[in-house]
């Protein structure tokens, strides 16, 4: 099989290729349909004075409290001053000896007298709340920068447990701790209680992958066994038609079952944290899962399209190559009966690592898309009409993704149709 050389890094699979192959129009989803992985979202400022006229932050809430009561407090401050001074003018000012003063010589000087003390009890109140105004305006600018950074230090417990919620996955459960160091108050406390969430859902989801794995490979034994004693009974040449029609019918069955717990035993082992991490070109990934695929898409009349462009990253090659390959392989299960298509193409955008399959089939109603990566989960079914599949593959894709570090998105294809696109970060 050919691989076309790009016009363009980042052409559409929906777009119409120079040698006519028509590509599937694109409904409405942008170049490198899906979200970005987590490692490559921006985060908005926490607690900035430009989130104040929309949401308020607890940061910044403690902040405006803090310098709130210190300002308040000041201004309680500059008003008793305020009012002592004028006391304190009133009751120091020294009385006029006006013996042997004529009366009313003596009430005109008492009235100058009087009039001196209040003016003069007016300027000093006056200058005292000038420059006790100014500062206050200062001290309130101080106590807004301590008061954000004393709720900066106060919450710093609180940024600490939410960075490692965030970091959290069913994979890092085993190491990813907060253990909180400091005092031992009600923080501390809350985080200790995380740590024990953490501590009991790891033991929860280990054993549920224990499980899962110990009753696949269990279950395998049989399975092995059954297959052997059907292909001797069908090699007998003494056997019937009618005993060979039912030993083929088994052995189908037989394979069906086995494919099960394959897909069990490699959904068990993708949702562990990654034990092999090597460099890798997904490129050439791609290439391998194509050429495995290739048959399957000949014997039911699919054409595959490739459009490879290197990309590098660091992981688990065989599960990268098998989450590939289930992509592939739904893809050509879910399509036309007849001249139906897949497109793949791998590539970076915007610093991630791209891969992307297209492929025509029946219409694939939007609400539907979310339910197809459950495990055991089909198009208008749940366990029914499983003759296509065991409803694993899409289930293995995301937890494949997933333990990489990355996420995985599909969009209704116009015509019908799904486009999967798988975004991981880069080397």
């Amino acid at each position: 099989m050919s691989e076309p050389v790009p016009t363009h890094p980042m052409i559409s699979p929906h777009s119409e290729r120079a040698e006519g192959t028509q590509m599937p129009p694109r409904g409405g989803a942008p170049a490198w349909d899906g979200p970005p992985p987590p490692e490559y979202l921006g985060s908005a400022p926490q607690g900035s004075v430009w989130d104040l006229p929309g949401k308020v932050s607890v940061r910044w809430r403690l902040t405006l409290a803090y310098s709130g009561m210190f300002f308040v407090a000041a201004a309680v401050v500059v008003m008793s001053l305020y009012t002592i001074a004028g006391s304190t003018v009133d009751t120091e000012w020294p009385n006029l000896n006006l013996r042997g003063v004529a009366p009313i010589e003596a009430t005109i000087a008492e009235a100058q007298w009087r009039a001196v003390q209040t003016q003069t009890r007016q300027n000093i109140q006056e200058a005292m709340l000038r420059s006790s105004i100014m500062a206050l305006v200062g001290v309130g600018i101080f106590a807004i920068i301590i008061g954000y950074f004393v709720a900066d230090r106060a919450l710093r417990p609180v940024s600490k447990m939410t960075a490692t919620a965030r970091k959290l996955s069913d994979g890092n459960l085993s190491h990813q701790r907060i253990a909180l160091q400091g005092p031992d108050d009600e923080l501390k406390e809350m985080a200790d209680t995380f740590d024990d969430m953490l501590t009991r859902l790891n033991v929860a989801f280990d054993t549920q992958r224990r499980f899962v794995a110990n009753a696949s490979h269990e279950l395998r034994t049989p399975l092995t066994i059954n297959r052997t004693v059907l292909e001797i009974a069908l090699g007998d040449p003494g056997a019937s038609e009618d005993l060979k029609a039912l030993g083929r019918t088994l052995l189908e069955v037989n394979a069906r079952n086995e494919k099960l717990i394959e897909g069990l035993l490699l959904l068990a082992r993708s949702e562990r944290e990654l034990a092999v991490r090597k460099p890798l070109d997904i490129k050439d990934v791609a290439r391998t899962a194509v050429e495995q695929v290739t048959p399957f898409a000949e014997e039911h009349g699919v054409t595959v399209t490739t459009e490879l462009s290197p990309a590098g990253t660091v992981g688990d090659p065989v599960l990268l190559e098998r989450c590939v390959s289930n992509l592939l392989e739904n893809a050509v299960k879910y399509n036309l009966p007849d001249n139906g298509k897949v497109w793949i193409r791998t590539g970076m955008a915007d610093g991630a690592l791209v891969v992307q399959v297209a492929n025509t089939g029946q219409h694939v109603p939007a609400y539907e898309v979310n339910s197809l990566f459950e495990p055991f989960r089909r198009l208008h079914a749940d366990r029914v009409d499983s003759a296509k599949g065991s409803g694993l593959g899409l289930s293995i894709v995301r937890a494949v993704v997933q333990a990489h570090g990355g996420n995985v998105a599909a969009v209704p294809r116009d015509g019908g149709g799904l486009v999967v696109t798988i975004r991981l970060p880069g080397r």
